[in-house]
């Protein structure tokens, strides 16, 4: 990781584009330094739902101690089977200091973690970057791990550039018209496609170190849904053609129809057996060499309750 005081430099330049903000592509332009809130309703200061050892990511990321998870508030996209609802569309969660989550870090990294993991942070990222800053100062050596649903402004990518060890982003859709009716994002293929190129620009391969865990490198993750609405087919054959076969592939099994998929006959059921399996069988087919699987009670044990004091049950 980058010194404190660069990280320092970074988040101001972050807090100065939420003036205007374009910390995310729909690019609001609404002063959040003033207390103003665009699509993802995010104020000034950073607010989390929880704080937790998450056991359930990818080996990589959780080591023996788990990944340390900072769930973030609010979100850039309205996804309507969103498993996380309760604080990426219903604001469950608590405003909080980045000097506090600096110490949550810290708690996070004594406790055990293998990783820090913050989850959705973009519309965030000014007091992230300053809470990193202060925990780097005061000590904090684990990687960070940005879990992001891949819609992502390059500016804001360019900031994180040195300081994020181990990109995980999702690419949800291969087509617009899907990301449009599903997500509230009628820009999400080629933006997410663009972005995700950006991150393995700047880290590459995932990399782990003698224990297993991860040290450097992205998971790329595609959550599988159900009648192939995502167009799992046409998304790996775009990571073929553009991402070495080598690049680290992460296979979600972990769909439930969850907030409002009631609304959509599509999506109200649950993702069958078969349907994972040929989306594994394609993926090997195509000739990518590390692919992480997901068993399909996930489908139970994946989906967190914000409510509880412990959202997962391990």
């Amino acid at each position: 990781m980058l010194k404190s005081s660069e990280i320092s430099y970074r988040a101001q330049k972050a807090h100065y584009i939420s003036s205007s903000c374009a910390l995310c592509p729909r690019r609001c332009r609404v002063n959040r330094t003033a207390g103003e809130r665009g699509y993802c309703g995010a104020g000034p200061e950073p607010a989390i739902a929880a704080a937790v050892a998450h056991f359930g990511e990818e080996p990589p990321l959780t080591g023996e101690g788990g990944a340390g998870t900072i769930f973030f508030t609010r979100c850039n996209l309205r996804c309507v089977y969103c498993q996380n609802h309760e604080i990426s569309q219903g604001g469950v969660g608590r405003v909080i200091s980045p000097e506090a989550l600096a110490l949550e870090m810290l708690r996070l990294q004594r406790s055990g973690c293998a990783t820090i993991e913050p989850v959705s942070p973009s519309h965030h990222l000014p007091g992230l970057l300053a809470a990193l800053a202060q925990a780097t100062e005061r000590g904090l050596t684990l990687p960070v791990v940005y879990n992001t649903n891949g819609y992502e402004a390059p500016e804001t990518l360019d900031l994180l550039d040195g300081i994020i060890d181990v990109y995980l982003p999702d690419l949800k859709y291969a087509s617009d018209q899907a990301a449009t009716k599903y997500s509230d994002a009628c820009d999400y293929v080629k933006t997410a496609r663009s972005a995700i190129l950006k991150m393995y620009d700047q880290v590459g391969n995932l990399v782990v170190g003698l224990s297993g865990t991860a040290v450097r490198g992205m998971i790329l993750r595609h959550l599988i849904l159900p009648g192939d609405l995502a167009g799992t087919r046409e998304t790996l054959l775009w990571i073929r053609d553009h991402l070495p076969t080598t690049v680290t592939l992460s296979l979600m099994a972990q769909y439930s129809p969850l907030h409002r998929s009631a609304e959509f006959i599509e999506l109200h059921r649950k993702l069958s057996e078969d349907e994972y399996e040929r989306a594994v069988d394609l993926a090997w087919d195509l000739g990518f060499e590390n692919v992480f699987v997901q068993d399909l009670s996930s489908q139970k044990t994946g989906i967190p309750d914000f409510g509880a004091d412990v959202p997962f049950r391990w």
